[in-house]
C-alpha cells in the first residue's frame, strides 16, 4: 500500500476504533519535501487517497487542507525525524487531561513509551493561530501530548508508531479512569 494508502487506512482506523467520531481529528504523512494531509471536514467513513491535499513542508498546503494543515507543517519544520502526525480525539485521554495536568500513565505500556505525557491548555478562540507552533514544539520532546479539552497529538518516525502511541494513550487514559472509579488510584 502507498503513503496516502496507510493514511486513509490509519484515520478510518482511528475512527473505527473510537479515537474520533466520523468528521473529527485529521491526520498527515511526509514524503521528502511534501506531505499529505486529510482535508477540511473529512468523513473518515468515505475518505478517499483522492481527497488527499498535497502540502509543502516549506511553502505551506494546498486549497482545502485541514484547518491543522499549518500545524502539521510546523511539526515537520521543527522535527525533521517525524514522518507521521496523528491527531484524535480519544474521549477518554480528553475527559481524563481536563485538569490541564500532566497525564502519568499508570499501566506499563504508558510507561514505557511515555511516562509523562504533556497537557497544554491553549484558549478556544486562540487555538488556530497558537497551536502550530505551541504543538509543534511540545512535539520535538515528546512523541504525544494533549490539547487540553480538545484531543491528542502524535507525531511519529512512521505512521505505525504515531497510530501505535495514539493508541496506547487512550489505553492508558481508559485504564487510568477505571482504576479511579475501583478506588485503585
Amino acid at each position: 500500500m502507498d503513503l496516502r494508502g496507510q493514511l486513509v487506512q490509519a484515520y478510518r482506523w482511528l475512527r473505527q476504533y473510537g479515537n474520533n467520531d466520523s468528521h473529527s481529528g485529521n491526520a498527515s504523512i511526509r514524503d521528502g519535501d511534501r506531505f499529505w494531509v486529510t482535508p477540511t471536514g473529512a468523513c473518515a467513513d468515505t475518505l478517499t487517497v483522492n481527497d488527499l491535499v498535497l502540502c509543502s513542508v516549506e511553502q505551506g498546503c494546498g486549497d482545502g487542507a485541514s484547518l491543522d494543515g499549518p500545524l502539521h507543517q510546523q511539526v515537520y519544520q521543527q522535527n525533521p525525524a517525524a514522518t507521521a502526525v496523528l491527531h484524535s480525539h480519544g474521549p477518554y485521554t480528553v475527559a481524563t487531561t481536563l485538569n490541564g495536568e500532566t497525564f502519568n500513565p499508570v499501566d506499563f505500556e504508558g510507561q514505557l513509551y511515555f511516562p509523562q505525557v504533556p497537557v497544554i491548555s491553549i484558549p478556544y478562540a486562540d487555538y488556530v493561530a497558537q497551536a502550530p507552533a505551541v504543538v509543534a514544539t511540545m512535539l520535538k520532546s515528546h512523541r504525544i501530548g494533549v490539547v487540553r479539552g480538545h484531543g491528542v497529538y502524535a507525531a511519529g518516525e512512521t505512521l505505525n508508531l504515531a497510530y501505535k502511541w495514539t493508541c496506547s494513550l487512550e489505553l492508558s487514559a481508559k485504564t487510568a479512569f477505571i482504576a479511579r472509579q475501583l478506588g485503585r488510584t
